[in-house]
């Protein structure tokens, strides 16, 4: 890939997304579960360029959506109804309602008294909702905390006992139609054996329920499959499926997973120009344009992502990569071996293709960048550059 010439056809800060790498991702984990009924459901919150949902949509995925904006983007994009599932720990009544009302596969649960709600406002509609109950298993994910979501300490889902309690109080519901069960212990998950515990976990309150007639039809195993940042060793996709499928032994369900970064992670690139260099005592810098506002995964997480800076010159020494934006937070590496830079070089960010733009802000006034598909080799635009007119478009009374 030409990043140099994409730079200066479409300037810094820049998201570059490779289709095929989405392509071969999605095919890799669809074959690994052929032997079985199953729908990957692409997680929206990933990537949610309308570009990229259609690129999942004609592949044939469905879209796990925690919004009802998603959940309109998914349709927008072109993912059947029959295959958007809407999860989200804190969702609204017209939330809940327009989902009802658009007719999604279902409704991910993560409470007692949000089954409440959903019930309430599916009498009110008079329809019956169907919904999945996302069950936490209470397993470590051995991951870092802020992307934990499977332990009792995290705010998703509920355990067991409540679960059991949920699924008996909605089969004897007139508006409730408990048609799945989900799990998600977490993200950037690099471990098999906390998946296959969850999984374990949870088909076995799948086996007790069948024991009273609670009828599951759809077994949904989250997502969180990791992706290489750093040399990190990862879950094949093979393993990953025979390891849950052992689980299933016996249970006729259509496994249902939720994708995001594993999808679209490494097939994304963001570019951005060195401003030039400074030295503070025996600290050195390498300023460039873009900032904590267009890519904050360093900032919020410490995350390490590979850097490349595209030049001839072999002389290096440490640096901190640091934007323009007026935070000390504010940098996309720290004290990392970089070659000397000249104003324009090219810095190219890896594995930028999940929770990257999706993440971004306009702190600062800063417009967010353009974002860029290729595909077969072809580069378009995909989301053009944010102008100040766009930030203040909103804002009709302010003088």
């Amino acid at each position: 890939m030409d990043f140099n010439y994409l730079a200066q056809k479409y300037s810094t800060p820049l998201y570059v997304y490779e289709f095929n790498h989405f392509t071969e991702q999605y095919k890799k984990l669809k074959e690994a579960f052929r032997a079985r009924k199953s729908l990957i459901n692409f997680a929206v919150k990933a990537n949610s360029n309308l570009s990229v949902i259609k690129h999942f949509a004609s592949l044939e995925s469905g879209a796990d959506c925690v919004s009802i904006g998603e959940v309109k983007r998914a349709l927008l994009a072109g993912i059947p109804k029959y295959k958007i599932i809407l999860s989200g720990v804190g969702k609204r009544d017209d939330e809940i309602e327009e989902a009802l009302k658009l007719d999604i596969l279902m409704i991910n649960l993560e409470s007692m008294a949000e089954m409440k709600r959903v019930e309430k406002i599916a009498k009110k509609l008079d329809k019956q909702a169907r919904i999945s109950i996302r069950v936490n298993p209470n397993i470590d994910p051995k991951t870092h905390p802020y992307i934990s979501t499977g332990l009792h300490e995290n705010k998703f889902g509920v355990d067991i006992d409540t679960a059991t309690r949920m699924y008996l109080q909605a089969k004897t519901s007139e508006n409730l139609d408990p048609v799945g069960i989900h799990f998600h212990i977490g993200s950037q998950l690099t471990e098999l054996e906390p998946i296959k515990e969850a999984s374990q976990v949870v088909s076995d309150l799948v086996r007790k329920l069948q024991k009273v007639d609670i009828d599951i039809k759809f077994f949904d195993v989250g997502g969180g499959l990791g992706i290489c940042y750093d040399n990190e060793t990862l879950i094949e996709p093979y393993d990953y499926a025979q390891a849950i499928l052992e689980t299933l032994q016996g249970l006729d369900v259509t496994i249902c997973m939720e994708p995001g970064r594993y999808l679209t992670g490494n097939g994304g690139y963001f570019l951005t120009k060195v401003l030039y260099e400074k030295v503070n005592g025996d600290k050195r810098f390498v300023i460039v344009d873009g900032a904590m506002n267009d890519l904050i995964r360093p900032s919020l997480y410490n995350a390490y992502h590979k850097i490349e800076v595209l030049t001839d010159n072999e002389e290096k020494s440490k640096a901190n990569i640091v934007g323009p934006v007026c935070e000390s937070g504010d940098f996309f590496a720290k004290n990392i071996e970089v070659p000397k830079t000249k104003p324009n070089d090219l810095v190219v960010i890896h594995s930028a293709g999940a929770y990257g733009f999706v993440m971004s802000s306009n702190y600062n006034t800063r417009p967010r960048p353009a974002e860029v598909a290729i595909v077969n080799g072809e580069d378009k635009l995909i989301r053009r550059r944010e102008t100040f007119e766009d930030l203040i478009a909103l804002e009709k009374d302010y003088l």
